[in-house]
């Protein structure tokens, strides 16, 4: 069975992707900041919200968190990729 470039390296996307975020967590002071005010708001709209209507901020949330995980995968892949095209190039033009 063949498999492409992004079901093969998609675990490894995945724990890089986690290691990048517990770095900038650790280390990027905007990056805390701004993911600390992040989750302040949220929970502020999530508390406004009447209770007949927290499904739909579950809804959005769990769509927000789906949409970011495709986007950082094809970012992530696309980066991979270039770097290959790149590898190729240089060793083409050394040979």
């Amino acid at each position: 069975m063949m498999y492409s470039l992004d079901v093969i390296i998609e675990p490894l996307i995945r724990t890089r992707l986690e290691v990048l975020y517990s770095n900038l967590l650790k280390t990027n002071s905007d990056y805390i900041d701004l993911s600390t005010s992040c989750d302040q708001y949220f929970k502020q709209i999530r508390d406004s919200v009447p209770d007949n209507l927290q499904h739909v901020i579950f809804l959005y949330e769990d769509t927000q968190i789906s949409l970011q995980a495709i986007l950082e995968n094809s970012i992530y892949l696309q980066g991979f990729k270039d770097a290959l095209h790149l590898f190729d190039e240089v060793k083409n033009n050394l040979d």
